[in-house]
């Protein structure tokens, strides 16, 4: 298995396929990277000699912010939005959806599993 930015690459993955499991990098930035490295994207993981991943890791510290980085750039971001006290950090203290979604019913993958509430039935049914 290739290592590249901290990540074990796949090596029974096509090449576009296998730098998408950096954090980061999706398939139009993987096309980039293969383009600015001159390397086939129907290849194999496998495949790669000590050079190719030379290259691409060089190619992906030179243009990209990936991985550990990345993730602390994120956290910090959300960290100043919840400081701040501007709404889109209040929706993230209060662990509810920040983009406008709706939360009378849905928004479940964000706010947890269902909390049974006490009398809280519809009138109308018995």
């Amino acid at each position: 298995m290739a290592r590249i930015a901290g990540v074990d690459i796949p090596n029974d993955k096509r090449l576009e396929i296998a730098l998408t499991y950096i954090f980061g990098i999706g398939p139009a930035r993987s096309k980039a990277i293969l383009d600015g490295t001159a390397l086939n994207p129907d290849m194999h993981a496998r495949e790669l000699t000590d050079d190719d991943v030379i290259k691409i890791r060089d190619f992906i510290d030179k243009h990209y912010i990936v991985e550990g980085d990345l993730r602390r750039e994120v956290r910090q971001n959300i960290g100043r939005l919840i400081e701040i006290n501007c709404y889109r950090g209040q929706r993230h203290r209060r662990n509810l959806p920040v983009h406008g979604q709706r939360t009378r019913t849905n928004a479940r993958q964000k706010r947890g599993a269902r909390k049974t509430v006490a009398g809280k039935r519809r009138a109308g049914k018995k």
